[in-house]
């Protein structure tokens, strides 16, 4: 027998049998897709507060009143129509988990991120492409919907089985805090430094896409805004940014939204 096919059986094997036994999978609000789970979310939580909290002393935040009070009204007006969503839709033990923050930082970067438990930031480089609140709605929804979607832990859960077997999050912390934490930064890492999240999956950014159109819908803002505003961030001239180096393609992107629109509309016009 190949002893790198028999290493390599008995790896995936192990594996298996770790997400069988620990039977953690969950499904994502709207979509239904199927996910591993391994981690509570309260946990999450707390090692996202612990970056945001350093995030905000390292990085400045914007003085700007009127882009303020923007980002906090749009703000607050998705995160009610997740909120209802959630409710309405038997989701309603997600919402335990959110206080919701929203912040600008005064930065030229065209980014923005939401962590678990609601906590959001914007970088005044985004605002020329949002332009108003639907664009701003846009944008928001999707981040979200990341936060909703449980993409960070999902990733985390994944990179906890091939590295460390599947151990329980507050057991790894215990014996292995540094590689824990290493663990938490590569599946959300926003550093004190760029504060720039990493890149989540195609897979993933197309699930925030879909979840965001009707939640911004919900809002009661027009979700055909997120077609005008992929167009403007595709005929950026600069390059792609960092925060999009790993999203779908512009046109592809545009394409999926395209289709979605007419079951966004009937939230839209039912509001």
């Amino acid at each position: 027998m190949n002893l790198r096919s028999s290493r390599s059986t008995s790896f995936f094997g192990v594996v298996l049998a770790a997400l069988l036994s620990l039977h953690s999978c969950q499904s994502v609000p709207l979509t239904g897709r199927s996910q591993l789970s391994l981690i509570s979310e309260s946990e999450m939580v707390s090692m996202s507060l612990t970056s945001y909290d350093e995030f905000l002393k390292e990085n400045k935040l914007s003085t700007n009143k009127q882009q303020n009070e923007m980002i906090s009204e749009v703000g607050a007006k998705v995160s009610a129509a997740v909120e209802k969503y959630l409710k309405d839709n038997g989701f309603e033990s997600y919402i335990e988990n959110f206080k919701w923050e929203f912040n600008l930082v005064d930065s030229d970067v065209p980014n923005a991120w939401c962590m678990p438990g609601g906590k959001v930031v914007f970088y005044t480089g985004i605002l020329p492409y949002t332009q108003d609140e639907n664009g701003i709605a846009v944008v928001m929804g999707h981040e979200i919907a990341h936060a909703v979607a449980r993409h960070g832990n999902e990733r985390m859960s994944h990179a906890m089985i091939v590295q460390m077997g599947g151990i329980a999050l507050s057991t790894a912390i215990q014996e292995k805090p540094e590689e824990t934490q290493a663990l938490y930064n590569m599946a959300y890492g926003a550093t004190t430094q760029v504060g720039v999240m990493l890149p989540f999956s195609r897979k993933h950014e197309y699930e925030a896409d879909q979840m965001g159109l009707i939640f911004m819908a919900i809002a009661g803002y027009d979700p055909r805004s997120a077609v005008a505003f992929w167009k403007r961030m595709s005929a950026n001239g600069g390059g792609t940014p960092e925060w999009l180096s790993t999203h779908p393609v512009d046109e592809n992107r545009i394409a999926a939204l395209e289709k979605l629109m007419p079951e966004a509309l009937k939230y839209y016009q039912g509001h």
